[in-house]
Order: structure tokens, then C-alpha cells, then sequence
């Protein structure tokens, strides 16, 4: 219960009341002006202590999240220990079996174990959950609109009717009927061939009387068939149809990636089989074809017999995934249209000079970086995000904050972690374990010239001549600049310099390669020599010529 104030506090309340209004009243502008400096210091500490704090839990955020990783995996390695432990203990083994296995699960995973898949978000998914990330995915989608306003407004003027032109769009994805059947053979030899003649290797090896002979043909056996369907035979269709740019990028891209599909299936799959110990008239255990089947289509190039699964597909995702991707399709038509096509199509004219080449590799710039940005979100972000929400695959670390690196290896390691984790685990960990880890250079330098040349060998046969601008760009600059920025190196200022170097690194290839496509189309070539196939046509198609 409450109790009654008695009348004398009543009193000295109001009178105090009273009289601290009546020195407000008498000294407000002094107090407003005190309190609006007191205002302005505590804001500025309140900054300098956020800026603190956020550096101070980036930095414990990520000793967590590494420390929670290694800690799942463990839990991971001992659970399965025990799944393990229980079945060996009623099939009736030693004891000695299981403290050895013991000794090698209870031990933390390591790089040399090979990729663990878990359950994660992309990271762009999870920072566009936050306002400030979501309004850049805004920004653009206001220039894609900008973008086709502009294009509706020009042809208006222009021509006095509403139209919009995409004969540039159909005629890079042209000849899509070739496009899909060689698909369809390419993949119909992926699944059988490499599946089934693994499977009858793995039933014979353990009862083969000579091993390493029944190896040796099924590895020539493989090999042959390989190079003549996923090797010579994509080739074969690009030349002989003459495929425009997207569908023969299509056809290349979709070689190299059944190419390491397979070989990643076979590389994790030997071993297991050799070292399998079977009692007499055991067969080995092998994947089963639906394994197989799975992984040919999920976002990842390191065979598992399973991953991790979502249990529900969210068709709302799905929905907007694509409509993405379909935005980003129009969104580079649009600058190659509006941004590269008029400066490239009017310098054609031009005789190649110093002048000619500085200004269109400037002028070549910005659309080059938008095209850069708009070929990593379409492919690593939309595509491979889509089939994962279609297949359930759960582990979606498809890259990593690549905008970030202060070093062109931490760029490379971090842009494309589908690519990088099949160079790494089976070009540079191979490398090193074949040469007893002696030359971490030359595996380095390895990793990237085959990179680079398979690079190389999609635009070749993407855009149907040969001109190795990129191979110099990955191979030379690209190497150099690894070595100059390197991991040691944190400063804001190495990140500046990595954007520099990719913002000229796309200017010169777009402008080096667009002035190639002119050439090649105003001075056709006139003969089928070794020199007249490699040398490019934009260094000696004179001016004169491009009046034709």
C-alpha cells in the first residue's frame, strides 16, 4: 500500500520546483549553449569509441568464427570416430584398431585432409540482409533502369518509335540447337564412361594378379577417350559450326568443367579403392552412381559421396535468383551497347597507335569494372546459388570478401573458391606432395601458368582468334604483382592499389579484345599459315582497309 505524502514535502517540492525554473528561465541561452558543446564532445567520443569497438569485435569475430570451425570439425571427425568405433566393436575387432583410429580422428582437420563442406550462407545473401549492403544492390539496379530509360529515349529520337534492339543479344547466343545436343554428348560420356570403367577397375584391382598393368590400361583406356570426347570433340564443334561468342563460351566452359568433374572423381576415388583392405571374396566399396549423378550438377568441383543438404527448397529465392541472373544478362548487353560499342566501333577506323590505344583503354575502363563486377555476381553468386537451392547442396561459400584483399594471392585465393579449391587440393597440395615439399615456388608458378592458359584457351575459342592478352595480364603482370602484394602487406593503401590494377587490367582487355574483333571482321584473314592464325589482325589492318 502506499503511504500519504505529508504537506510539508508536498511544499519544498514545489518551491524547489519553482525555483530551479525560475534559473532556467534566467540562464537558458548559457545552459542551451554548454549543453550543445557537451552535445558535440560526447558525440565525438561516442565515435572514436564505435570505431574502437567494431575493430575490436571484427577482430575477436573472426577468432571466433575460426575457432568455431575447428571446433565443428572436430566434433565432426569424433562423431564419426564413433559411428565408426561401434561398427568395428560388433563386427568383432582388435582394440589396437581402435585406439589407432582414434589417434587419427580425435586429431584437428587439416588443409592435407582435403575440403570439409558444412552449411553456410554466401556472403553477399547475408549482407544484403543489412540496409547500407542492400541499398549498393539498389544503386545498381536504378542504372539498369537508367540504362534501358536512356535506350527507349534514344531510339525514340532517333527513329520516332518505342523499340528496344537486342539483335546483338540473339546474335551472341546464336545456334543454341548445336549448343545443346553437344551438351547432351559431353555429358552422356562424363556419367557412363568414367563411372563404369572405374567401377569394373575397382572390382578387378584386388584380384588382378599384376595390378599395376590392369592400372595402367584402364589409365590409357581413360585418357584416349578423354581427349577425343572432352577434348577434341568441343573443339571440333566451335570450329566446324563457328559458334558465336556466348554459345561457344558455353561449350568451352562446360569442357573444362565436365574435364574437372571427372578428374576429381577419379583422383578421390583410386586411392580409397587401393587402400581398401578386403577379406577374401570381398568387393571394395564404390560410389554409386547417384553420388556421382549429384555431383556432376552441384556447385562444387571436389567429389564427396555426400554433402551437406537444406531440407526444403525456398522457390522464393529461386525466383529472385533468376530474375537476377536475367537482369545481369541484360545489364551487360546494355553496356557493351551503350558504353563499349560506339567509342570501340568509331576508333575501327583508326590506325593503331600509342594515342588511339592509351584513349580506348581509358574509355575502356569503366565498363570493363562493371562488366568484371556484373560476371562475378551473375555466375558465382546467382548461378551457383541457384542450382545449390535446386540440388539443396547446404555449403554456398562460393567466394569470399575478394573486395576486400590487400594482396593479388589473397584476391586469387578469395574470388572464386569453387576454382581455387580444385587448384589447390589437386595442382599445388599434389605438387608438393610428389616433390616431397621442396618447391613451393614452382607449385605456385604451376598453378598459375595452368590457370592461365586454360584462361587463355576459353577466350580463344570463345571469341574465335587468338590473342593472348590475358595470358600476359594472369601469367607476367599478374605473378609480378603477387610478389610486390603480398599477405604481409595490410594497408588500406595495397587495397587502393589492387583496385587500381583491376581497373586497367579490364580496361585493357576490353579494349584489346574489341579492337581484335573489328580487325578480324573489317581485315579478314587471307591465308591458313601457322603466323597468319597467331598474329593478330588489329597490328597490321590498315585504315585503308576498314572502308570495306
Amino acid at each position: 500500500m502506499a503511504t500519504a505524502e505529508p504537506p510539508n514535502a508536498v511544499w519544498r517540492r514545489k518551491n524547489i520546483k519553482g525555483l530551479h525554473s525560475s534559473e532556467m528561465s534566467s540562464h537558458g541561452e548559457s545552459l542551451n549553449d554548454m549543453q550543445v558543446e557537451d552535445l558535440r564532445q560526447w558525440q565525438t567520443h561516442i565515435e572514436k569509441v564505435k570505431a574502437t569497438v567494431l575493430d575490436q569485435v571484427h577482430g575477436q569475430l573472426n577468432d571466433l568464427l575460426d575457432k568455431a570451425l575447428n571446433e565443428s570439425v572436430q566434433l565432426f571427425n569424433q562423431k564419426n570416430h564413433t559411428e565408426e568405433q561401434k561398427t568395428t566393436s560388433r563386427c568383432g575387432d582388435t582394440q589396437k584398431n581402435h585406439t589407432e583410429e582414434q589417434k587419427t580422428t580425435s586429431r584437428p582437420h587439416r588443409m592435407e585432409d582435403g575440403k570439409v563442406f558444412m552449411d553456410r550462407r554466401s556472403l553477399l545473401d547475408e549482407l544484403f540482409e543489412i540496409n547500407h549492403f542492400k541499398a549498393i544492390l539498389h544503386m545498381f539496379i536504378a542504372v539498369l533502369l537508367i540504362f534501358c530509360l536512356s535506350t527507349l529515349t534514344v531510339d525514340y529520337l532517333d527513329q520516332g518509335r518505342l523499340v528496344l534492339d537486342f539483335d546483338l543479344l540473339f546474335f551472341a547466343f546464336g545456334k543454341l540447337g548445336t549448343v545443346t545436343w553437344a551438351w547432351a554428348v559431353m555429358f552422356c560420356y562424363t556419367l557412363v564412361v568414367p563411372y563404369y570403367a572405374l567401377t569394373l577397375w575397382g572390382s578387378l584391382y584386388h584380384r588382378s594378379s599384376s595390378r599395376m598393368g590392369l592400372s595402367l590400361v584402364t589409365v590409357l583406356l581413360i585418357g584416349a577417350l578423354q581427349g577425343c570426347v572432352l577434348g577434341l570433340f568441343p573443339i571440333y564443334v566451335v570450329l566446324r559450326n563457328r559458334l558465336p561468342p556466348a554459345s561457344g563460351f558455353i561449350v568451352i566452359l562446360e569442357q573444362i568443367r565436365f574435364l574437372m568433374k571427372s578428374y576429381s572423381y577419379i583422383r578421390e576415388t583410386v586411392p580409397v579403392v587401393m587402400k581398401s583392405e578386403l577379406k577374401e571374396g570381398e568387393t571394395p566399396r564404390l560410389p554409386t552412381l547417384s553420388s556421382y549423378l549429384y555431383f556432376l550438377f552441384c556447385p562444387t568441383l571436389i567429389y564427396r559421396e555426400s554433402y551437406p543438404r537444406n531440407p526444403h527448397i525456398r522457390w522464393n529465392y529461386v525466383a529472385v535468383t533468376v530474375s537476377m541472373l536475367l537482369a545481369c544478362l541484360f545489364y551487360g548487353y546494355f553496356i557493351l551497347v551503350r558504353l563499349c560499342v560506339p567509342v570501340l566501333n568509331a576508333n575501327a577506323n583508326l590506325p593503331v597507335s600509342t594515342r588511339t590505344l592509351v584513349l580506348g583503354v581509358f574509355h575502356s575502363i569503366l565498363p570493363g569494372i562493371m562488366l568484371l563486377l556484373l560476371c562475378f555476381f551473375a555466375f558465382l553468386h546467382c548461378w551457383l546459388n541457384l542450382f545449390a537451392e535446386l540440388l539443396g547442396f547446404a555449403d554456398r561459400m562460393f567466394y569470399k570478401d575478394w573486395w576486400n584483399a590487400t594482396s593479388f594471392s589473397s584476391y586469387y585465393r578469395t574470388w572464386n573458391i569453387v576454382i581455387h579449391d580444385w587448384l589447390y587440393y589437386y595442382g599445388y597440395k599434389d605438387f608438393l606432395r610428389l616433390s616431397k615439399r621442396k618447391f613451393r615456388t614452382a607449385a605456385m608458378l604451376s598453378v598459375f601458368m595452368v590457370s592461365a592458359v586454360v584462361h587463355e584457351y576459353a577466350f580463344t575459342m570463345g571469341f574465335g582468334f587468338f590473342y593472348p592478352v590475358l595470358f600476359c595480364l594472369f601469367s607476367v603482370f599478374g605473378v609480378l604483382l603477387n610478389f610486390a602484394l603480398n599477405d604481409k602487406r595490410q594497408s588500406p593503401l595495397c587495397n587502393i592499389l589492387l583496385w587500381m590494377a583491376l581497373f586497367v587490367g579490364q580496361g585493357v582487355q576490353v579494349c584489346l579484345y574489341c579492337q581484335e574483333w573489328y580487325a578480324q571482321i573489317h581485315c579478314p584473314r587471307t591465308g591458313d599459315s601457322f603466323w597468319e592464325l597467331v598474329t593478330p589482325r588489329s597490328w597490321n589492318c590498315s585504315s585503308a582497309a576498314h572502308t570495306v
